[in-house]
């Protein structure tokens, strides 16, 4: 049990003040039985306020310090380090100019060549690529820019591949079909060409990244052989559902002796629409001799197809076409047994087996394996 008991002495001037504001306090303490008499003075009360204050100050200055710490680099007389902040903030202005130069790049040759960006391609085509110089360790925003910039380098990488692995698997498939893809890839004609320059840079200085160009020319070559692949023949000039005579040996149908046949024929009906195999230009159309009316179309690179036996014409000389146009109709002129399309793959006027090419189709351009 505690109590106490309060005293307070008075005077004049400041020892009384003091006095007034830390009156001698006089504490009765009763334990175990017995009471005792603690005085606390006014110099002793004086003394512990005194503590507290200066405790109180050093706590506010050391705050205040801290404080300071913060504040201070960017104030350019309280921080020394101003110069080299302002040379990172520069580092990192000039890193992301670059990305969005590239990433500029990145779109025109995709866009130019394919339209849209392809899903990216098979895991297993992705390489790890050299992050580009880290600008500065206390730089916050430079890990993720520089992250950016590496999986650019991947992206551009792996598309490069992926270009080329297209590349690779199409010009198999046309040296399957007795073709040469160099002669099936358009070489662009430099006497009509014309249009502002609009020059391709990966940097400030107008240099542009070897790995970007190669991106350009890979994909570039991949867009040319697909333009080349759309002249060879690859739909079906006529119903498949009966094929009456192939390409090779046979018997003569008139004389029964053995005799080369140059083409594929289509039985069908009178009537029956004949459509082009590929994209070209109609080279010929009317009479001749032995395959009675028949069209002829030049799809370039020495590759032409023939329709023979035709009962009319949908199509004149000089027009061009496009793959699964109709461009006439089965029929039964000139030397034939009964109506049916004839048709001939000719490369160079030297007759070739259609049977590769409408079966290649559109494989010969499908994905890399």
């Amino acid at each position: 049990n505690w109590g106490q008991v309060l005293r307070v002495s008075s005077g004049d001037g400041p020892r009384a003040r003091q006095r007034g504001w830390f009156p001698k306090r006089e504490l009765i303490v009763r334990s175990r039985g017995q009471v005792r008499f603690v005085t606390i003075t006014s110099r002793v009360q004086a003394s512990a306020a005194a503590a507290a204050v200066a405790l109180l100050l050093a706590w506010v200055m050391t705050l205040g310090l801290l404080l300071a710490g913060h504040v201070a680099p960017s104030h350019p007389r309280l921080a020394g380090s101003a110069p080299a902040a302002a040379a990172d903030t520069k580092k990192l202005e000039q890193l992301a100019a670059d990305l969005q130069r590239r990433q500029d790049v990145i779109e025109k040759l995709v866009q130019g060549e394919l339209g849209n960006l392809p899903q990216a391609p098979a895991a297993d085509l992705v390489k790890t690529a050299p992050a580009p110089d880290k600008i500065s360790f206390e730089t916050t925003p430079a890990p993720g820019l520089a992250g950016i910039a590496a999986r650019q380098i991947v992206f551009v990488d792996t598309l490069t591949r992926y270009a080329d692995a297209r590349t690779v698997r199409a010009e198999a498939k046309i040296r399957t079909l007795g073709l040469s893809p160099r002669t099936l890839v358009t070489r662009e004609d430099r006497s009509a060409q014309g249009g502002p320059l609009l020059r391709l840079a990966t940097a400030a200085n107008g240099a542009l990244d070897p790995r970007f160009r190669r991106l350009g020319e890979s994909l570039a070559r991949m867009s040319a052989l697909a333009r080349g692949m759309r002249g060879i023949p690859q739909v079906l000039p006529a119903s498949a559902d009966y094929i009456s005579s192939g390409f090779g040996f046979r018997s003569d149908p008139f004389t029964g002796e053995g005799a080369f046949h140059a083409g594929l024929d289509f039985k069908g009906p009178v009537g029956a629409p004949i459509y082009a195999a590929a994209q070209g230009v109609i080279a010929f159309a009317g009479e001749r001799s032995g395959y009675g009316n028949c069209i002829e179309i030049d799809h370039g690179h020495g590759l032409m197809t023939r329709y023979a036996h035709m009962s009319a014409f949908r199509v004149h000389v000089g027009e061009p076409v496009k793959a699964g146009q109709m461009i006439g109709a089965i029929g039964s002129t000139g030397r034939s047994t009964g109506p049916h399309l004839h048709f001939e793959v000719r490369i160079d006027d030297r007759a070739v087996n259609p049977r590769p090419f409408l079966e290649a189709g559109t494989k010969a351009f499908g994905q890399p394996s």
